[in-house]
């Protein structure tokens, strides 16, 4: 599985994907709020308790950009000035187990009373 082509759909919010022939997806749209908050950056946050910590509050964030980064994969911008390296593995995987993944973090959302909804960005002048 290698990655052809990324489209970038702005309008729509979302990204996508084109893999070469193989094993379950050849190409998937998987949402710019979908992609911020499966950041492998994310997945190494732990509070204090254990829990993990959510993301929250990322309906509305764009992709900016898509850099390659050699053989370790693409750097993913994201408009809230988040960054990462998302191997084509992990963003094979991301497409595969979009379903359950999104279900989760909806639960783990409602279960924290935490949103969706981008927050009101107030800045004194």
């Amino acid at each position: 599985m290698k990655i052809i082509n990324f489209i970038i759909d702005n309008s729509q919010h979302n990204l996508t994907i084109d893999f070469s022939a193989s094993k379950g997806v050849t190409n998937a749209q998987l949402s710019f709020e979908y992609l911020r908050i499966c950041s492998p950056e994310n997945s190494t946050k732990k509070l204090k308790s254990g829990q993990v910590q959510v993301t929250s509050h990322k309906k509305d964030v764009t992709l900016i950009s898509i850099e390659s980064v050699a053989k370790h994969g693409y750097r993913l911008i994201f408009s809230d000035g988040h960054n990462a390296i998302y191997s084509e593995v992990y963003i094979h995987t991301l497409a595969i187990e979009y379903e359950a993944r999104w279900q989760s973090y909806l639960n783990d959302l409602k279960a924290t009373g935490h949103s969706r909804e981008a927050m009101i960005e107030i800045k004194q002048l």
